[in-house]
């Protein structure tokens, strides 16, 4: 989607929320993620971080590694991971501990519709901005707290400092993954819990803003992020306030489904999912079980290990690739644990426009995970890169905000905003957005 002139401090008229406004002061991938997310579909969003403004950056991920430009030094590039998860925003750098600064947080919030935040609980209203502040001035703002713990509960707990892997363990997640005792939980691979939060937090905020479109009201949104993953785990609290059952770890397989396991192929690993009748049916014809009573699932259970050699022997002497074809033929969900360069090849991912390319005003040309779910009417899509802080200083408070060229400048000469334009950028305008077709 090509974008607009890259001095225009607004996006393209595109996807479902376009006309949506969007504050993001959220750092360190759930709060922001969350914004990104809506950004993807067409709102406005304004990202707001405060000094210092240069490395060490208030958000650091900006320069968690790699970086892009490969090869280039720190002066000069950024985090891999701020490419993917802040573009389609615009950036205000901006010192909200000033009394001014405050001043241009709530021009901000004024015209916003939507407020995310990740900071300590009680933070803002530390720094004279609590929500009762913004409300006063835009009463259908809809707040999004994202945090550990959440606002309220313990105050030990609510005040400890949190991360992706402190809110898998904490949530009872981290319990389950991995093989049995006595090897140790498995943590995600990717910041899971993270960008979970934030699709929730996003999800949240949406339904925040329907409802003060309906009755003037805004709203706190408490998102905490050990909960999201808490409300997300099956049957586990049922189960044990039911039964007294502690789940433990199952290594590769599934507690209760089964067969619902990875196995070898004779070039990586597959999954074989069969895990109701019908489907059993078919797979144990295929594998060449023929006991009478292996229909029932309480023989699947009581022979698991039996099953198991099986399919384990049916697919070591077969390739992934067969194997999927094998598994479409007979209609059974059999699949290939894909890697990133195997993704990259496959082109149902690059039919569907789940890889895209887009330039980022740092890193240049980039391809990267594309934007989900698609729409058929008001697609989502990448209007520009991930800017670099304060990028659309002017842009946002001389355009959006209406603030004339005398106070921009004793804005900046009072150090109450700021930016840090890297040094392949500071040779010229901003790089034009991207196209992500």
């Amino acid at each position: 989607m090509a974008g607009e002139d890259a001095g225009t401090p607004l996006p393209p008229r595109f996807g479902p929320l376009a006309g949506v406004r969007v504050l993001d002061s959220g750092r360190f991938v759930a709060g922001p993620w969350a914004a990104t997310y809506l950004g993807e579909f067409g709102a406005r969003v304004v990202k707001v971080e405060g000094p210092p403004f240069g490395p060490p950056f208030s958000d650091p991920t900006r320069t968690l590694p790699p970086t892009l430009p490969v090869g280039a030094g720190p002066e000069s590039s950024v985090s891999e991971s701020w490419v993917q998860y802040s573009r389609n925003k615009l950036s205000v750098g901006l010192d909200v501990r000033k009394p001014e600064g405050r001043s241009v947080f709530l021009d901000l919030a004024r015209q916003s519709d939507i407020w995310v935040e990740s900071s300590r609980p009680g933070t803002y209203a530390r720094l004279g901005l609590p929500d009762e502040a913004l409300w006063a001035l835009n009463p259908a703002l809809t707040i999004v707290h994202v945090s550990g713990y959440g606002q309220t509960g313990e105050p030990a707990r609510i005040s400890s400092p949190s991360y992706d892997l402190v809110a898998q363990a904490y949530s009872g997640y981290l319990s389950l993954q991995g093989n049995p005792e006595p090897e140790p939980p498995m943590r995600s691979g990717t910041a899971f819990n993270d960008t979970v939060t934030g699709l929730a937090a996003a999800g949240a905020a949406l339904m925040g803003y329907i409802n003060a479109r309906s009755t003037g009201h805004g709203q706190s949104v408490d998102v905490a992020q050990y909960e999201v993953f808490f409300t997300l785990l099956e049957n586990l609290a049922l189960d044990y306030f039911a039964r007294g059952v502690v789940r433990g770890r199952h290594g590769r397989a599934h507690a209760r489904l089964h067969p619902y396991d990875v196995h070898r192929a004779l070039d990586g690993w597959v999954v074989v999912a069969a895990p109701t009748d019908d489907s059993w049916a078919r797979l144990r014809k295929l594998i060449g079980i023929k006991d009478p009573g292996a229909d029932s699932a309480d023989w699947r259970r009581g022979h698991r290990d039996e099953v198991d050699d099986q399919i384990a022997r049916f697919c070591a002497g077969r390739s992934a690739e067969s194997l999927e074809a094998i598994g479409r033929g007979s209609d059974l969900a059999i699949a290939r644990v894909l890697s990133m360069e195997d993704i990259a090849r496959d082109p149902h991912y690059r039919e569907r426009s789940m890889i895209v390319g887009w330039t980022d005003p740092v890193a240049g040309p980039v391809q990267g995970a594309g934007v989900s779910p698609a729409f058929s009417r008001t697609p989502g899509g990448v209007w520009r890169g991930a800017p670099w802080l304060g990028q659309d200083n002017r842009g946002v408070l001389g355009g959006l905000l209406g603030y004339g060229e005398e106070r921009l400048s004793i804005l900046e000469a009072t150090h109450v905003i700021g930016e840090y334009r890297p040094v392949m950028a500071r040779a010229g305008p901003p790089a034009a957005p991207g196209d992500s077709k």
